[in-house]
């Protein structure tokens, strides 16, 4: 399987009046193409430090990522933000979806930073909002509007809109009930179904059960790894599976 990014000596330090806290420590990682991973760790592990890391949102403070054969540390802020454009998508626990604009014009909005051909990328828009259920009637609403399981799924819609290589997820479900959550899920486990590479953190075992590969990440590094095969509905030998690993963890 090919790796899709990949990271060597990956070391982050905050410092904060003359104490220095080494986050990720000399880490080497690799992320394959077509995978869904999942990070896992106790709270405050750093978890969604290694996140942006990972998708050039943050800056390590040593060490090196290669991602689609490019060295990403390096590049300007100006050069990340195109990079991340390009071939990244993002799904956080918010939507940070515009107030002021409808969903549809939300995921238009990022789809023309890429496409200046509108037509495409409505059509596109309308065929992703169609895929994640959301019907006609909600396009047209602004975020305060609609449910946080819709305002969700729009959010990856939005992280699909110029097909990026890689999307990342930090608990996506995190803010939302059960219901909406296992939508949201859904959603995410069938962009990976389609071949779509996807990195999430969560805390969430329900969640992580969408994974075929989980890390769990502590003391600044991947301390243990579970595989499973790709997700089907059937979720209970899984379940007891990475509930084992999870346990053996110390989870």
């Amino acid at each position: 399987m090919q790796a899709i990014l990949s990271t060597n000596n990956l070391c982050k330090v905050f410092s904060s009046t003359g104490h220095e806290q080494h986050v990720l420590k000399e880490l080497d990682l690799e992320i394959f193409e077509g995978d869904f991973t999942v990070i896992m760790g106790p709270s405050g592990a750093g978890k969604s430090t290694l996140l942006y890391a990972l998708s050039g949102m943050d800056k390590p403070t040593r060490g090196s990522i290669n991602f689609l054969n490019q060295q990403i540390c390096g590049l300007s802020n100006d050069a990340l933000a195109v990079f991340r454009r390009d071939n990244c998508g993002f799904v956080f626990q918010q939507t940070y979806l515009l107030d002021n604009m409808s969903i549809f014009d939300n995921i238009m909005a990022c789809g023309l930073l890429v496409n200046k051909n509108r037509k495409e990328v409505a059509a596109r828009a309308k065929s992703l909002l169609a895929s994640f259920d959301i019907d006609e009637t909600t396009w047209r609403k602004f975020p305060s509007q609609v449910s946080g399981g819709q305002g969700q799924r729009a959010g990856i819609a939005r992280a699909l809109i110029n097909s990026p290589k890689i999307v990342f997820a930090d608990e996506p479900t995190g803010a939302l009930n059960s219901a909406n959550g296992q939508a949201v899920l859904d959603a995410l486990s069938e962009v990976n179904k389609k071949g779509q590479s996807v990195v999430m953190v969560t805390h969430d075992l329900r969640s992580a059960i969408r994974g075929n590969r989980i890390l769990y990440f502590r003391d600044g590094g991947i301390v243990g790894e579970c595989h499973l095969d790709k997700y089907d509905s059937d979720e209970s030998a899984r379940h007891t599976t990475l509930k084992n690993f999870l346990l053996e963890m110390g989870w």
